[in-house]
């Protein structure tokens, strides 16, 4: 990214030599974003990140052909609100984190433009029946488009296989080891969508606006490094996450895995729920001895609210209180674990005491 920060100014749209560099690294970019998506360079839409893909899938495609849209129960609020905000609805989920697939085939009808389910959850790490999904959506109505949020999929999943036949596919870099507000929405070349940004014309009238190529070369070449490492720190990190979670449970006589079956879950994601724990308190104490957690989304506003991903897989509000959700990825060390299984149960006995 460094000669795109300085040197090498030139703007992609333009005509003269630098222009026509920075051009061709935008290219270069978009060729090894959809070379790893298993899709063609004409279907990758830069955006300023997983949240405008998002939301350009939703707004794009109602805007263009207008009809219902629907989503799952526990969809990134990328996907909800803007699901939300068109008059659709949602489809319910069952305990185990999955789409309710007899609701979703009973919600989808011949106005039904768009079906939005995440490849992988970001509260709680659950990896999506997708090829189930899509075939449900193509049975009750073959021209339902169908988009996922595949986000939090990258790093984790064969993302080619996992997200094969869905129309609109959205990620973000930094989620891959990228930068910071850069992400993509793969759709199809032929396929009509209402820009959100109009003006100059990029990205073939579907997302208009100078592009920020220090961003997206950054984007491409995280992307190639997440493709050849991808197998390898999946294993090292499930062997983590499971040590992890073991020895939580083991030290933590209240604690309940939220998704017990490991097997549906990514690697990178540990997910407990702590009833009679606030977990406003216990992410207090935690940061004090150098672990930082989170309870519910990190893409929230900062405030610890109630999280809807539990709420719409039937968890009790007063186990839901005390979720933890710890993330692990390539940084990620037996030290940590040593770390988190000497500092955790601590707090938690801490805050049992003194409640």
């Amino acid at each position: 990214m460094e000669p795109w920060l300085g040197s090498r100014y030139g703007n992609p749209s333009g005509a003269h030599d630098a222009a026509r560099r920075a051009r061709r690294a935008v290219d270069d970019a978009r060729d090894q974003i959809a070379a790893a998506l298993g899709r063609e360079p004409g279907e990758v839409v830069f955006t300023s990140g997983g949240t405008e893909a998002d939301n350009l899938a939703v707004f794009g495609v109602h805007g263009a052909r207008g009809g219902t849209v629907l989503c799952g129960a526990t969809e990134h609020p990328a996907v909800g609100a803007a699901v939300e905000r068109v008059g659709g609805h949602t489809v319910p989920v069952g305990r185990d984190g999955q789409v309710d697939l007899d609701a979703l085939a009973d919600a989808v009808d011949e106005h039904t433009a768009l079906v939005s389910v995440m490849a992988v959850n970001n509260e709680s790490g659950i990896i999506a029946s997708l090829g189930q999904v899509i075939e449900t959506v193509r049975a009750a109505n073959p021209d339902t488009l169908v988009h996922t949020d595949a986000v939090q999929a990258v790093c984790w999943t064969d993302i080619i296989e996992h997200t094969r036949g869905a129309d609109l596919v959205s990620i973000s870099a930094h989620k891959f080891g990228g930068p910071q507000g850069v992400g993509a929405l793969i759709a199809p070349e032929g396929l009509a969508l209402a820009p959100m940004l109009v003006g100059g014309g990029q990205e073939r009238d579907r997302r208009s606006g100078t592009h920020n190529v220090a961003g997206v070369v950054g984007a491409g070449a995280a992307i190639v490094a997440t493709a050849a490492t991808r197998l390898a720190e999946v294993a090292r990190l499930g062997r983590l996450r499971d040590r992890l979670l073991d020895g939580l449970l083991g030290a933590i006589p209240q604690a309940v895995e939220t998704t017990p079956d490991r097997n549906a879950v990514v690697a990178g994601t540990a997910h407990l729920c702590l009833p009679g724990i606030e977990s406003e308190a216990l992410l207090f104490l935690l940061e004090q001895g150098g672990i930082q957690a989170s309870a519910a989304s990190s893409c929230a506003s900062g405030a610890q609210e109630p999280s809807h991903v539990l709420a719409a897989m039937g968890i009790e509000a007063a186990t839901a209180g005390g979720s933890l959700r710890l993330s692990l990825g390539w940084t990620s060390t037996d030290a940590d674990v040593e770390l988190a299984l000497e500092i955790i149960p601590a707090a938690c006995e801490r805050l049992v005491l003194f409640a």
